[in-house]
């Protein structure tokens, strides 16, 4: 399989067959058992590896399918509002919230608009910009569609759940206690501990699409779930 064309179709259940491990992608799998191909990405130790998501490389068919079922796991939080982390997470919350019926939606961003106030703001990293500093910032003007409302905070992958962790900072700043996340992807189980961390019951109002796991290479060259 060619490198772009991965998140490009949404296949039939039970297409590709896993019992042997994983060598050159990995079939996430959704609840009703259609499959996306995901790119296996070889970690710096060379032992281990994750499946990728990026979801403005996508298909429109395959974030199509991703903002719907999304949409429907967060339809009973009864959200007033979803607001989107930057830079993939807009591309899935803005989906999200057509589906839900709304108008519009909040996103938040790092690009310092010059009416932004830097009481506004926390430092941001994610596993895949680890080397750039960057602040997470909301628009002043978007705090009357934030307050006392019931907020969902959406990103397209959490994995080590430092990006999700500064979009919930933030919110706090705001004065805004989410009622839930959501995502595409949860990869891996890192994130878990870094939400319980901030507070102990963020890790039971994460939503996501489908789950992946860390992998590890087996001797005969094969990656399979650790």
């Amino acid at each position: 399989m060619q490198p772009h064309e991965f998140w490009q179709d949404v296949f039939p259940p039970k297409s590709f067959d896993t019992g042997s491990g994983y060598r050159h992608f990995f079939p996430a799998t959704l609840e009703d058992g259609r499959q996306i191909l995901l790119p296996i990405r070889q970690l710096s130790d060379g032992k281990h590896a994750l499946a990728s998501l990026i979801i403005n490389q996508a298909s429109f068919a395959v974030e199509e399918a991703l903002a719907t079922e999304l949409a429907a796991r967060l339809a009973p939080f009864e959200p007033d509002v979803i607001a989107g982390l930057p830079t993939l997470g807009l591309t899935l919350a803005a989906a999200v919230a057509r589906k839900l019926g709304h108008a519009r939606y909040v996103p938040l961003g790092t690009s310092r608009k010059f009416w932004y106030v830097d009481d506004l703001s926390v430092p941001l990293s994610s596993i895949t910009t680890p080397d750039q500093k960057k602040r997470l910032y909301v628009d002043p003007r978007m705090l009357p569609l934030l307050e006392g409302k019931r907020v969902v905070l959406v990103d397209d992958v959490i994995s080590s759940g430092t990006s999700i962790v500064a979009g919930l900072t933030l919110m706090q700043t705001c004065g805004v206690e989410p009622i839930a996340i959501g995502a595409a992807m949860l990869q891996t189980e890192r994130w878990r501990q870094p939400l319980a961390d901030l507070m102990s019951h963020w890790p039971e109002r994460v939503v996501g699409v489908f789950r992946t796991p860390l992998l590890a290479r087996g001797e005969d060259g094969a990656w399979r779930a650790v």
